[in-house]
């Protein structure tokens, strides 16, 4: 029986089109074969035309999505329950509701395209190729950590796939993106560089000043503001006279994303690229939802209703609007889709247990990654006479 693409399907992911052609009911999951699915909701454009609705997928990348977002998913669940184990210490922002975002950008990218960001990073280390033991390691301060136990959740790092962290500075992360993007001109390269930030650090003068730089030298640099709609525990609308962060740039170019929906965010970060190694700078405005409070110590509810948590996830969820399509394209059962999410729990369990085990960062770790090795860097007592030290 042939795939039919009349099958009646969740209003959200409506209207669905194909053009596979198959002898088979079902399509393999690790099928490359195209399918056409039109975005849930429009772009909304500033200064600049729109790119289709219509985004090209396959069944092997509709998986990949629902496999990477339940990783994550699972990731930030466990790290609440560590956090509140006291195995986590300090800041801790999490991530769950937003997964749609680093995996939809990912997806449009490679791992030249550099991505930098503020400090709810752990599923963008994820997405840009990390592993869960060196998240764990890192989160519960272990020397096997991504950024050896020094930075903790908010400083995740791997330069190797174009991951330039983790900022705990409100918005202090845009302007080294910035300079990221100036030196991918500089040395010709045909890369990009995603400096995202929040709702909350989208006033900051920083962001400004960065972004009129990149206009003027028409840098490929792509300003992704994560609009989760409260700045720690601030709704949008009181702390922003104009809440339409895609439009904040004024001379330069925008576009507003349904940051819920995977493929919307994919074949956005696509048109961005496009854009911007040709004609500068674009500003993305994701609109998303975090389910947990801003950190931790936040506990999410004082400021919005569970009401409206809960219908955000029930209406808007990313992993469920993937898991509808995969099960209405007949990629998958509905069974072996719990089994994947069966399975994460597992693999994450297992990488937490691993990580419990990293032992904690020698004390001689305090004097590395300050100063640049080799240059004999001394200490001296409050007279200027003794060496007191020599740091490695």
């Amino acid at each position: 029986m042939a795939l039919s693409t009349n099958r009646t399907v969740n209003q959200l992911l409506k209207p669905l089109s194909t053009f596979i052609s198959t002898t088979t009911r079902r399509l393999s999951s690790d099928s490359t074969a195209t399918i056409t699915i039109e975005t849930s909701l429009p772009f909304t454009a500033h200064k600049i035309d729109p790119p289709s609705r219509a985004v090209e997928t396959s069944p092997n990348e509709l998986m990949n999505f629902f496999n990477n977002m339940a990783e994550m998913r699972r990731m930030e669940i466990a790290a609440d329950s560590l956090y509140k184990a006291k195995l986590i210490r300090g800041f801790c922002h999490l991530y769950d509701g937003q997964e749609a975002v680093a995996v939809g950008m990912e997806a449009a990218i490679t791992k030249k395209d550099c991505i930098i960001t503020a400090y709810r990073d752990h599923c963008i280390f994820l997405a840009r190729g990390g592993g869960l033991y060196e998240s764990f390691a890192e989160l519960m301060g272990r020397k096997d950590g991504c950024s050896k136990g020094k930075g903790g959740s908010m400083h995740f790092y791997k330069k190797d796939s174009g991951f330039y962290g983790g900022h705990g500075i409100v918005g202090a992360q845009v302007p080294l993106g910035i300079g990221l993007s100036f030196a991918q001109k500089y040395s010709k390269e045909e890369h990009v560089t995603f400096a995202m930030y929040g709702d909350g650090a989208a006033n900051q003068g920083q962001l400004f000043e960065a972004l009129n730089m990149a206009a003027l030298w028409d840098l490929p640099a792509i300003l992704v503001c994560e609009n989760n709609h409260y700045g720690m525990g601030t709704a949008e609308w009181r702390a922003s006279k104009s809440p339409a962060y895609y439009k904040r740039g004024d001379y330069v170019p925008g576009l507003k994303v349904d940051g819920m929906d995977a493929l919307a965010v994919k074949q956005a970060c696509k048109f961005a690229k496009e854009h911007v190694l040709k004609n500068g700078p674009i500003i993305l405005e994701m609109d998303t939802y975090r389910y947990h409070g801003h950190s931790m110590s936040d506990p999410g509810s004082t400021y919005r209703t569970r009401d409206e948590i809960s219908g955000v996830r029930q209406e808007r969820d990313p992993i469920e609007r993937i898991r509808k399509l995969i099960l209405a394209h007949d990629i998958a059962t509905e069974k072996e889709l719990k089994d994947i999410e069966k399975e994460k729990r597992k693999v994450v369990d297992e990488a937490i247990a691993k990580a419990k085990e990293s032992p904690m960062p020698d004390p001689s770790e305090l004097f590395t990654n300050v100063y640049v090795k080799g240059f004999g860097v001394e200490v001296f007592g409050a007279d200027r006479k003794e060496v007191r030290a020599t740091l490695p």
